[in-house]
């Protein structure tokens, strides 16, 4: 069975699910590389303008498969330290990965996500949970340190860092309402009506320019990392003059002006 599913829409939206059900999609070894393969895939997809991510089954991702990771193998060849560590790496990548990409990531939230799934959670850019939604972060509560997978960096900046810091030392379970009120979550849904809701806020960002997306995703993140206004404004100086001078900015004035749906080029 494939521990990642991929739906590359005809619309510009495609659908990743991670796909290990049965395991609560936790991450072992097989969902970790399959996954990075995808993201590559993705980053490069012109056609791919959003990508909505979301779990098989009943859960997001349940965080670290501690039945059994699945590269012994590796660890006898490798060395248990530095297979580890190399282990380590290949799981912080996944954050790193969906954070850089040139494509919006939507989370739709189903279930649980803990752990690793609460650091990918993290790393997207738009997040939509339902009324039976849980998260915790979950690795304190497995003897492993909560700062991981981006999340001691993330999550303060999403919800604040008194919420979040007794959220990672505590490693207590919280659910969708108090992950709304935080602003970890953009909204909350039926579970029946998540992906619904992801494909809605899909649409909405295809109606704006390409360009204007990819420009908008990198400056508001480098936002959250520039020491100061002026330094901000500056960068966003640059950004704006980029779009600003494509052709699917003068295409985006023309149709709002004309009122009709603009016909984009990525130029």
């Amino acid at each position: 069975m494939d521990p990642v599913l991929v739906d590359r829409g005809a619309d510009g939206v495609t659908v990743v699910t991670l796909n290990r059900p049965d395991a609560l999609n936790t991450l072992n070894d097989g969902l970790v590389r399959r996954l990075t393969e995808v993201l590559e895939a993705i980053r490069q997809d012109r056609d791919c303008r959003v990508v909505i991510l979301t779990g098989a089954g009943r859960a997001f991702c349940a965080g670290l498969d501690l039945g059994g990771y699945g590269d012994d193998e590796r660890v006898e060849s490798e060395g248990l330290m530095l297979r580890t560590f190399d282990r380590q790496r290949e799981l912080a990548d996944l954050a790193h990965r969906l954070h850089e990409l040139p494509q919006p990531v939507i989370a739709a939230v189903n279930g649980a996500a803990a752990g690793g799934g609460l650091g990918l959670v993290c790393a997207s850019d738009v997040r939509i949970g339902t009324t039976t939604s849980v998260f915790a972060v979950a690795f304190i509560r497995a003897g492993f340190s909560a700062c991981d997978i981006g999340v001691s960096w993330l999550l303060p900046r999403l919800m604040g860092a008194g919420r979040a810091h007794e959220l990672m030392l505590t490693g207590r379970k919280f659910d969708s309402a108090e992950a709304l009120e935080g602003g970890l979550l953009a909204r909350v849904v039926e579970p029946a009506e998540l992906m619904a809701s992801a494909r809605q806020t899909a649409e909405l960002i295809l109606a704006n320019a390409p360009a204007s997306v990819e420009l908008t995703k990198v400056g508001m993140w480098i936002a959250l990392e520039t020491p100061s206004f002026r330094a901000g404004v500056e960068f966003e100086n640059r950004q704006q003059m980029v779009a600003a001078m494509s052709e699917d900015r003068a295409e985006a004035t023309a149709a709002f002006l004309e009122k009709r749906p603009p016909r984009y080029q990525r130029r």
